[in-house]
This record gives structure tokens, C-alpha cells and sequence, in this order.
């Protein structure tokens, strides 16, 4: 059994775990509330530029190299968001299970080369440790992450993606991130983000209603064909404005990829750091009951010896 000195040691020490536990706590708490409002704010851009976008691409006179989807894809590239940091629960774990699902999809499925984009230190660690081949990566910003680093992300995303496979270049991108959905639950989740695909509106109703059905791998959105009785006419070309409009819909969905799990992260960090904190509380009372019982047996020790002592001098008297 431990000693009463001890005790009052481990308890001091667990009490400055709680201290840091909590300040974390709270830290992950009003962070994840300021990446929630920055999502937020971004939603009513990304609808209208979705809109914009749909209205070129469902024009079936098109032909753009970001909407041709090729019979046998060669070479796939992937681009997984990690977190930076450690102590934010199954965050990292989770990810990096639905980073490996894509890696046997592609590599075991379907043997096509896989080319591996990651941003934050814990899927960079993951890769190097098994020696795998990292094409490019990015880190220091996975829990506050802005625009200008989706737009160099995707910029890397759009060249390896326009240059011929002969070249080194890609055939689709997969975007590997988990999915906010609430303060208790964040979704890993896989989409692909090129090419882009054009469905029915009878197509796109039916995958909106069976969404909630995981598959194996999840397409991006999917562009509904124009249904306007007059078609839009666009100035200089529609090949001229997709060309515009396709980088900043990459870099949008790479920022939305990115907010979405800054915000996981945060929020899982918080749920982990509170789970901690009440773990510390139940050690601490735990630790001081023993402390308690530790000083009264010493003190029952104590006065034991006293009442022994004084038998001893009043028989030997």
C-alpha cells in the first residue's frame, strides 16, 4: 500500500494534469465555435458558385478535360487532412482507417497507382513510418487553416491533374477529410473531387435520397443538366468561363474540406480533454479516499501504540 506522503504526491500531480486537461478543454471549446461560423459564413458562396458552375458544365456541347471521365483510370491521387496534434481522441485514427479503405480500393481493387497528398503532421508520420512515397505535404495549419492554404493545395491538385498521365500526371482526385456533423459526432468521409460529373435530375434526386448509405467511395457533387427552356449564353465562351470558375471551385472545395476538419478536430480535442478532466476528478477522489484512509490508520496505529505503551508502564509500575 502506498504511503500517506505518497498519496498527497500523486494527487498534487493529477490536480496540475486537470489544471492543463481543462484549459484545454476550454481553449478547443471557443475555437471550435469561431471554425463553425467561418464554415458557416462560407455556405452561401459555395452555393452560387455550385449554381454557376452547373449551369456551364451542363451544357452538352461542352468538352473540358475537368469533366471527362476516363474508362480505366491509371493513376489516382489522394489528398488526406490530418490533424497536427495528438490528444483530440479517435480523431487521427479515424482518418487515417478511411485514408487506408481508399489506398486498398485503389491499389488492391482496382491496381491503379496511387499518388499521396497529405496535409498535417499525423498522416505525414503515418506514411513515412511505412515508408510509402509522399508526393506533397503541408503542415501547421490543420486546426486554423485559411484560404490561401486550400488555394495552394489545390493549385497542386489542378496541375498534377491537367498534366498527362504519361507525365506523372492524375486521373481523379480523392479528398480524404472528416465531415463536422456535431460537437458529438465528426464523419470520416471520401469524395471525389475530379473529374466532375453530370447526372439527371432523376439521377441526382436518387442519390440525394439514399445519401445517407455508405459506399465505398463517395463522388463529389454531382452537376444537374440544365433544365432552363433558354440556355444561357456566356461571354467570351462557356469554355472560357468554366476555365475561370473550375479553380475557384477547387479551391472552395478544398477550403470547405479544411474547415470541415479543423472543426472535427477541435471539437473531438474538446470531448477528449473532458473526458480527461472528469477521469482526473474520479482519480483525485479516488487517491484522496485512500489518503484519508491511509492517515487513519496511521493515527489508529499511533494511538494503539500510545494505549500499549501506558499498559505496559502501569503493569511493570
Amino acid at each position: 500500500m502506498a504511503t500517506l506522503r505518497e498519496l498527497r504526491d500523486r494527487t498534487k500531480s493529477v490536480q496540475t494534469t486537470k489544471k492543463i486537461t481543462h484549459a484545454m478543454e476550454l481553449i478547443a471549446a471557443s475555437r471550435v465555435r469561431r471554425a463553425q461560423q467561418i464554415a458557416e459564413a462560407a455556405v452561401p458562396y459555395s452555393r452560387e458558385l455550385v449554381r454557376a458552375l452547373s449551369a456551364v458544365a451542363s451544357r452538352p456541347d461542352l468538352d473540358h478535360p475537368l469533366l471527362v471521365e476516363l474508362e480505366h483510370p491509371k493513376r489516382s491521387a489522394v489528398l488526406l487532412i490530418t490533424s497536427d496534434r495528438g490528444l483530440a481522441g479517435g480523431y487521427s485514427t479515424n482518418v487515417l482507417r478511411a485514408g487506408e479503405s481508399v489506398r486498398h480500393y485503389l491499389t488492391e481493387k482496382h491496381s491503379r497507382e496511387m499518388e499521396l497528398y497529405i496535409t498535417g503532421k499525423k498522416g505525414i508520420a503515418f506514411n513515412e513510418f511505412r515508408d510509402r512515397p509522399i508526393r506533397k505535404s503541408w503542415d501547421g495549419f490543420s486546426d486554423a487553416p485559411t484560404y490561401a492554404h486550400a488555394q495552394e493545395i489545390s493549385k497542386t491538385l489542378l496541375d498534377a491533374f491537367l498534366t498527362p498521365t504519361e507525365e506523372g500526371g492524375v486521373d481523379e482526385i480523392f479528398l480524404v477529410f472528416t465531415r463536422f456533423v456535431s460537437r458529438v459526432k465528426q464523419t470520416p468521409q471520401i469524395l471525389r473531387l475530379l473529374p466532375l460529373e453530370v447526372v439527371s435530375e432523376e439521377e441526382a434526386a436518387e442519390r440525394a435520397e439514399s445519401g445517407a448509405r455508405m459506399t465505398e467511395l463517395h463522388h463529389g457533387p454531382a452537376f444537374q443538366e440544365d433544365k432552363v427552356e433558354t440556355p444561357f449564353d456566356f461571354e467570351p465562351g462557356p469554355e472560357a468561363v468554366l476555365d475561370a470558375l473550375l479553380p475557384l471551385y477547387i479551391g472552395n472545395r478544398v477550403y470547405y474540406a479544411l474547415m470541415q476538419a479543423a472543426a472535427s478536430e477541435l471539437a473531438a480535442r474538446q470531448a477528449a480533454m473532458k473526458s480527461a478532466t472528469d477521469n482526473a476528478n474520479e482519480l483525485i477522489r479516488n487517491l484522496t479516499r485512500e489518503a484519508n484512509q491511509a492517515r487513519q490508520a496511521s493515527i489508529t496505529q499511533e494511538i494503539t501504540e500510545i494505549v500499549g505503551g501506558a499498559s505496559a508502564l502501569s503493569e511493570s509500575a
